[in-house]
């Protein structure tokens, strides 16, 4: 059975050839920056007021799902802070900022909303 092409690193700069994925050193180099979810503010005290909402908001709340009658609506699943500083900032646990949305409805706002784009594209 012939075996995987060699294909460069795709960490920019970085020339090691591999059989699939970064390389090792560049693949540690990148875990090692990454903050875990609890350093985020995503912990137990998140947990709580996530389970919270969407028990007293169990239906997706975006812009496109509030035109609906609520009982049409699709079941919510995750909770979105409004003003996108999560719950580090100032009304990360106030229900005041916080949305309840679908998978598909939370990702796709996401998307639009980070600095710099996941998804440039306007809708």
């Amino acid at each position: 059975m012939p075996s995987r092409a060699l294909q460069v690193c795709p960490t920019p700069g970085c020339p090691t050839l591999t059989t699939s994925g970064r390389c090792e050193p560049c693949q540690t180099k990148a875990q090692r920056r990454r903050p875990s979810a609890a350093t985020k503010g995503y912990d137990t005290r998140w947990t709580r007021t996530r389970s919270a909402y969407l028990r007293a908001h169990p239906y997706c709340e975006c812009d496109e799902c509030e035109a609906m009658p609520p009982l049409l609506r699709p079941r919510a699943t995750e909770v979105n802070h409004r003003d996108g500083l999560g719950p580090l900032g100032p009304r990360g646990h106030d229900w005041t900022n916080l949305q309840a949305m679908t998978k598909a409805h939370h990702s796709r706002h996401t998307a639009r909303e980070q600095p710099g784009g996941w998804n440039d594209r306007e809708e």
